[in-house]
């Protein structure tokens, strides 16, 4: 996908560098910086194994009640990810580096990385780099940005938007990265947005909480989940509009649909980028007993490598979907089951479609996109989730990741 025009958020700057985490050469170390006075949320894995990155950022953030942040560090290439106290010392030195040349305090740098797990962050590649990445900050960094995080993305994501907030003009962007690893509850990824509007941290926070339910956890490639999901979201205030305190303010009417968007924008782009993928499919599940049902059989359905493996085959074997549909261990009306790939019924009302037509079906599954519709027959509720298909070279990217 080709990387849209990213004009600058006041306030933010940003650089890229060579630290060398890979072995070839290319940007694996990010830079962000804030004006003074920017506020700041993040919602990060549930993993249980999480990484010294998101131990750092998760209790400043708790300190500080994200009422102050300076600088953002990101590498690509090193997970530092279950590598105990060693790996804590290198985050916490990465940040006392970057508050000295940023004249802040360590709680005010946040720190981010992704890559391999179990290898310990060498920090003085990155603290080396400071002099000279600090020289290059630029209000026009995004899609330098973008691309300096990857790791086996093919192309860099970001996505961006203004919105009005009580007649004054505020920008919001984005860029995140991830192909693979990825699922809900959060999606394997890092994200970093930042806005030029005035929000109260508390604000912010509420608005992170509430957004990612229904974008990055809204998405998976393969369900597996990583150790160093992060999403944060930055307000710097220098916009010239009135700050907000409250996230359901009316004024922020506008800039929440915005926001909605530019996350779900930056999500559906993990799903086009998954690893090996050539397929992009969204699942509805309706008729459901309630949402959280609803979600859950749409994420069973967008995870089974039987109906991902139909996916990259062009086969619309609903009889896989089915077999989906019935393991979710949720609420469901079997002999009012239906089930519709674009418009073309394959199965309605616990039976094969009386308008089933194998020839339609099969010239439908060679799209590029695709649309599952599945009504489970029991409620009201629904649900959407946003999944890839499952290919030979899926298995040959993450066979070939380490060597």
């Amino acid at each position: 996908m080709p990387f849209p025009a990213m004009p600058p958020v006041a306030g933010v700057r940003l650089a890229t560098g060579q630290a060398g985490f890979y072995k070839h050469e290319r940007d694996d170390l990010l830079v962000m910086s804030f004006d003074p006075g920017t506020t700041a949320a993040g919602v990060f894995t549930r993993h249980k194994v999480g990484s010294a990155p998101v131990d750092w950022c998760q209790k400043q953030l708790a300190a500080t009640k994200g009422t102050e942040v300076r600088a953002l560090v990101v590498n690509a290439g090193c997970a530092n990810s279950f590598t105990g106290k060693p790996g804590a010392d290198a985050v916490r030195r990465v940040a006392s580096a970057v508050a000295k040349r940023f004249d802040c305090r360590q709680r005010d740098v946040m720190v981010a990385s992704t890559g391999v797990i179990g290898v310990l962050l060498d920090d003085a590649k990155i603290t080396q780099r400071l002099p000279e990445v600090e020289q290059k900050l630029t209000p026009d960094g995004w899609a330098a940005a973008a691309r300096a995080i990857m790791t086996t993305d093919t192309f860099p994501k970001g996505a961006t938007a203004e919105a009005m907030i009580d007649g004054t003009p505020v920008r919001i962007a984005g860029i995140c990265k991830g192909s693979g690893m990825i699922a809900p509850d959060m999606a394997t990824m890092l994200a970093f947005v930042a806005t030029d509007a005035a929000i109260s941290a508390p604000a912010l926070q509420s608005l992170v909480n509430l957004y990612v339910r229904t974008t990055f956890n809204c998405v998976t490639v393969d369900g597996d989940r990583s150790t160093n999901d992060t999403l944060m979201l930055f307000a710097t205030g220098q916009s010239g509009a009135p700050k907000i305190t409250r996230a359901g303010d009316k004024r922020l009417a506008d800039f929440r649909e915005k926001l909605e968007g530019v996350l779900l924008d930056l999500a559906l782009q993990l799903v086009r980028d998954g690893e090996g993928a050539t397929k992009f499919v969204k699942i509805t599940v309706a008729g459901a007993e309630n949402p959280v049902s609803a979600r859950k059989i749409a994420r069973t359905v967008a995870e089974s490598p039987l109906v991902k493996t139909a996916f990259a085959g062009e086969d619309a074997n609903w009889g896989r979907i089915v077999m989906a549909v019935g393991r979710a261990d949720e609420p469901v009306n079997r002999d009012e089951l239906s089930v519709r790939f674009g418009e073309h019924w394959a199965a309605q009302d616990g039976l094969i479609s009386p308008t089933y037509d194998e020839a339609k079906m099969s010239a439908y599954m060679k799209r590029q996109e695709l649309e599952v519709f599945i009504d489970v027959g029991v409620g009201k509720a629904s649900a959407s989730m946003w999944t890839c298909d499952l290919t030979k070279q899926y298995v040959a990217i993450n066979g070939d990741y380490r060597s």
